[in-house]
């Protein structure tokens, strides 16, 4: 099983494929690489090399039980980076790993980088009040399974009409959501809700492509996606029409195009 050793010896999973120039996709908190698949098939068909990892506690990485902060979850992104000497990457991060990607380009530099795209991220930062975080994190604990079933429906969205995700699909993704450690599961939403990553995401200086869903309950247009573009100077922001948050699934064809004609572009 291909696996990146990090500082604190944690084994990260990765998925490394195609040749070309490196795409690296880091995924979001409960899911793993799988989540990818076909947009890392898209982009290999067309000359890409796309590479994605299991965040430690997810999938088939190591689950030390610590880590879970962004500063040590950049440094993860960091030991892939340099474990496999990637260059001139395109870094996707969905979700949470939006915000992995940004502390990673503020605390690592980005040499090994030329643009970053933004894909549903709760990037700058979620508008969570903190009895509401609180309430959020003893449900967890006390009752994860009902949580996740909860929150499915509003996860899916509806999609576009004639574009419906399949059942199976939601299912496959529901099973990961259970799989997670629930350490991580606890440990990443807490790092989540607390993160602000305002002040970096001013200071990035790359082509920045920021795709978000008008409809998304978990990381809202106006305050994530939005505010995103807003802060980062050389930034587009593209929203998706009835778009939630599992854009690689409800969104697929028109996110495997955009990602593409980004990956591709060679104005920057």
């Amino acid at each position: 099983m291909p696996s990146i050793v990090t500082a604190d010896g944690t084994q990260l999973f990765y998925r490394d494929w195609g040749t070309g120039r490196p795409v690296v996709f880091v995924h979001s908190m409960l899911m793993s690489s799988q989540m990818w698949q076909h947009q890392m098939h898209h982009v290999v068909e067309h000359g890409f090399r796309a590479i994605a990892y299991d965040r430690r506690g997810h999938g088939r990485s190591d689950d030390p039980g610590t880590g879970y902060d962004f500063d040590t979850l950049a440094d993860d992104l960091a030991a892939v980076l340099d474990g496999l000497d990637l260059s001139d990457v395109t870094l996707v991060g969905h979700s949470m790993g939006g915000g992995e990607v940004i502390r990673y380009l503020t605390r690592h530099q980005a040499r090994r980088v030329s643009r970053l795209a933004l894909v549903g991220s709760t990037a700058p930062k979620l508008d969570v009040d903190p009895a509401s975080g609180t309430a959020l994190l003893q449900t967890l604990r006390d009752d994860y399974g009902r949580w996740v079933m909860d929150n499915a429906d509003a996860s899916f969205g509806t999609g576009l009409p004639g574009r419906e995700i399949p059942q199976l699909e939601k299912d496959r993704t529901i099973h990961e959501w259970m799989s997670v450690s629930l350490q991580a599961a606890i440990a990443c939403t807490a790092a989540n809700i607390a993160a602000d990553f305002r002040p970096e995401a001013s200071r990035i200086r790359l082509p920045t492509l920021v795709i978000h869903g008008d409809s998304d309950a978990f990381a809202p247009l106006e305050s994530c996606g939005r505010r995103s573009a807003d802060l980062i100077p050389d930034s587009k922001l593209v929203v998706y029409r009835n778009g939630s948050h599992m854009l690689h699934l409800s969104h697929r064809p028109q996110l495997n195009a955009d990602l593409l004609t980004f990956v591709g572009d060679h104005t920057h």
